[in-house]
């Protein structure tokens, strides 16, 4: 419990109004969308650059842990409170600062909604590219922490290719501009990417500036289906590959395995989709209305192959919702099968998707746990979902040794940890066998550049040492 005098202190830099001790505020606060919890000591809600500051130099006179924290919509515990950690909310900082049109930029404040950004954007016919699937929700400080991402992401990229400048305040309470206003920009070290993706343990970020993108004049959707997970991923290296004879790059492509289907199934809004269906695709592209034919064209003779049962297209808003309704339910879907959804966000090179894919089903079958995959194929990013029974011991450990060993998996096909989910404290055990001792090394030094007393989300990111 935080010392009275130092939340009178608080109160007094922030307002009463803006400081939370009590016990239905704390709980309120205490996870993000992991299973997992810790009460904080307090919440705190800034609503400026300059009380970030404040906030961050009282906590360094009394060493107190900070949080930052959007909408808690991460899921891997990386605005998890620890043990006397007080939760920074950058919920009241949602101002829209300045939006340059002209220049193709937008200057935001972190709590700002990730969604309301593309429509600001849209009614100039420009777009904000990054589209993370909670982005009705999220918030675009959280986006930064995690460097999200979305299905657009195989096409324009994700949210750290979408960042010119940030405003931030450091571990210790330094204020620091990085990066600028142009998309070319050589004058300093590129901390802009360093920041973006550090998951606030390097800096509390208070302003940031983004990129905005021509919107595209029209979008397509297919919707394909195979009769097998090895089929849809041999279409999958067909697009992405140098095989393609007139080369289209999608706006989307998005896999969804065996297991899914057979969630969806049982969900029951599998309705359209051809028997004996046992992988789909969901491939959009997006361009100039009279280019967009062409596209489609290309990308459906890429998609023909053995194991092709039937492809949907939708160039409406209507029929492509039409086409969606299956990918959109997955979610629901998956919890018929079990309550708890161990999540893994694991990517690999787009060539090595089907090995990722044929490791699953042998790991699910091997240790005798559902397994779901889907996601972001363009990419080779797969959402692989352990579903589990949280008070049945067994499968429990089954679930944790076919974790493990999906993890090795993923590594030994030349894969990474994590494509847009973060690594929080969920994962933070993992990173030492992706990365070597000195690359380690090297990022706690940055770590204590910018946060010498390590007060900014400890419990974060990086494994002990």
């Amino acid at each position: 419990m935080l010392n009275a005098a130092i939340l009178a202190e608080f109160e007094a830099l922030l307002g009463v109004d803006r400081v939370f001790a009590d016990d239905e505020t704390l709980a309120l606060y205490a996870s993000d969308e992991t299973p997992r919890s810790c009460l904080p000591d307090a919440v705190l809600f800034p609503t400026s650059h300059d009380d970030v500051v404040a906030i961050v130099k009282l906590a360094n006179q009394h060493r107190l842990a900070l949080v930052a924290r959007g909408a808690g919509s991460g899921n891997v515990g990386g605005a998890m409170p620890v043990t006397g950690s007080l939760v920074v909310s950058f919920e009241c900082m949602s101002r829209i600062v300045e939006f340059d049109a002209a220049n193709r930029l937008v200057v935001v404040e972190p709590g700002v909604v990730t969604d309301h950004i593309d429509a600001m954007a849209a009614t100039v016919g420009l777009m904000y590219a990054p589209d993370p699937g909670s982005g009705a929700y999220c918030r675009i400080g959280g986006n930064l922490a995690m460097n999200a991402a979305g299905p657009r992401c195989v096409k324009y990229g994700a949210t750290r290719d979408h960042v010119l400048g940030l405003r931030a305040v450091t571990g210790d309470g330094r204020e620091i501009r990085v990066g600028g206003r142009t998309t070319k920009y050589a004058t300093a070290y590129d901390l802009t990417r360093l920041l973006v993706g550090s998951e606030g343990t390097l800096a509390l970020i208070t302003e940031a500036t983004l990129k905005l993108v021509p919107a595209p004049e029209s979008v397509a959707t297919l919707r394909v289906c195979y009769a097998s997970n090895a089929s849809a991923c041999a279409a999958v290296s067909r697009i992405m590959g140098k095989s393609m004879p007139h080369p289209v790059l999608p706006s989307a492509l998005e896999f969804m395995d065996r297991r899914a289907i057979d969630a969806i199934r049982e969900y029951g809004a599998a309705e359209g989709l051809p028997a004996g269906t046992q992988a789909v695709l969901m491939v959009e592209a997006d361009g100039d209305a009279d280019d967009l034919p062409r596209q489609i064209a290309a990308l459906e003779q890429a998609l023909a192959g053995e194991g092709l049962l039937e492809i949907q297209s939708g160039f409406t808003a209507e029929t492509i919702a039409t086409l969606w309704v299956a990918r959109k339910s997955l979610s629901f879907a998956v919890k018929k099968i079990a309550p708890l959804k161990i999540n893994e966000d694991v990517v690999v090179p787009v060539a090595r998707l089907a090995n990722l894919v044929n490791a699953i089903d042998a790991l699910g079958q091997r240790h005798d746990v559902p397994i779901v995959s889907f996601g972001h194929a363009g990419n080779g990013n797969l959402h692989v979902n352990l579903m589990v029974h949280a008070d049945d011991a067994d499968e429990m450990a089954r679930a944790r040794a076919c974790r493990d060993a999906l993890i090795e998996a993923v590594l030994g096909l030349g894969g990474s940890l994590s494509g847009e989910h973060g690594i929080g404290s969920e994962k933070r055990h993992y990173v030492g066998r992706e990365l070597d001792a000195s690359t380690l090394a090297m990022m706690r030094d940055v770590k204590k550049l910018f946060d010498p007393l390590g007060l900014l989300n400890p419990g974060k990111k990086l494994p002990d040492a």
